[in-house]
């Protein structure tokens, strides 16, 4: 007797080609064993919901990482369970590992990284469509890959820890309409764009350590760009540049290690070098926040996802640019 075709096993094909009917059917029928494991974990409560939720969001960027279509069920529960487990991590006042973030391989480019991802381009379209206020959290939550603890995200946003849960329930709820408005509707190539970002990044780093970083800023980045610390404003592009070139010529250097690029926000995380005489010049990470207006940075958040103290930090961001 011939046996009956996996009904799982048909919709995770369908989801992972880009149909978004096929993922929300798959992600209906297995939210029960979904929330049980959120509940199991965290027990009931607003805790339990929005690590379903997250999971929810997870399984969109990473539903082409499944091979074993029998295995989907359980794929699904283990990132609930990796959610509620950083969530119990956060509320003792640890950072996230890695369970967080999507799971990379090292030695794959940013191609090869966007290739497993079918569901990225219409993602993206529904994000775009999130006013600024609520896409940030949402973006550093879920694509970063350093910035995704609550206390990370509201020290970059400048708000309090309970407004980011706010702001992430909302965005979530406003994507999920999104998503069902933009699946079927044309959309800009998230492939493409992200690829650009990554060379912009990559160009923007050589070409300052070629001494140029004041035309890149001057040519690509708005006049009246800002440098923000939270939600105070320290700058603009004069503090900006001087304080890159005062970096590059104590010895200090940038490599991206992640280009996350929207329309209207690019995140590049970046590892960094200090000077072998001096180790402790720079925090050894930095995510480079940038909201962007046609193509060019209007503003720039940094921020240190493993910082040294925080008196430090704020003296290096406080410091004068005519002191730098």
């Amino acid at each position: 007797m011939n046996s009956l075709p996996d009904p799982d096993a048909e919709l995770l094909r369908a989801a992972q080609t880009g149909e978004v009917t096929a993922l929300a059917l798959l992600l209906e029928h297995h939210r029960a064993g979904m929330r049980a494991v959120a509940l199991s974990i965290l027990g009931p409560g607003p805790d339990a919901d929005d690590a379903v939720q997250d999971a929810v969001l997870v399984a969109l960027r990473r539903i082409g990482d499944v091979r074993d279509p029998d295995a989907v069920g359980a794929w699904l529960r283990m990132v609930v369970r990796n959610q509620c487990r950083g969530r119990l991590r956060e509320a003792r006042r640890l950072v996230p590992v890695e369970e967080l973030a999507p799971q990379r391989d090292p030695a794959a480019g940013p191609d090869e990284t966007l290739d497993r991802h079918a569901m990225q381009d219409w993602v993206w379209e529904a994000i775009e469509q999130l006013s600024p206020t609520l896409q940030l959290p949402l973006v550093l939550r879920h694509f970063s890959s350093q910035v995704t603890a609550y206390d990370q995200i509201a020290r970059v946003c400048g708000v309090p820890v309970g407004t980011v849960r706010s702001r992430l329930n909302q965005a979530r709820t406003k994507l999920a309409d999104a998503l069902t408005a933009t699946a079927e509707a044309a959309h800009s190539d998230a492939r493409t764009r992200t690829a650009a970002s990554w060379d912009d990044a990559r160009d923007t780093l050589a070409t300052a350590e070629a001494g140029a970083f004041g035309s890149v800023v001057a040519q690509r980045w708005s006049p009246e760009v800002a440098l923000m610390y939270g939600a105070a404003r320290l700058g603009g592009s004069a503090l900006i540049t001087r304080a890159m070139d005062c970096d590059l010529a104590a010895g200090v250097r940038q490599r991206p290690v992640n280009v996350t690029a929207g329309r209207s926000l690019a995140v590049w995380e970046m590892d960094i070098t200090s000077p072998p005489e001096n180790p402790g010049h720079c925090p050894p990470s930095a995510a480079w926040v940038m909201d962007l207006d046609g193509g060019k940075v209007t503003r720039l958040r940094l921020f240190h996802p493993r910082p040294m103290a925080e008196s430090v930090v704020e003296q290096r961001l406080a410091t004068p640019a005519d002191a730098l």
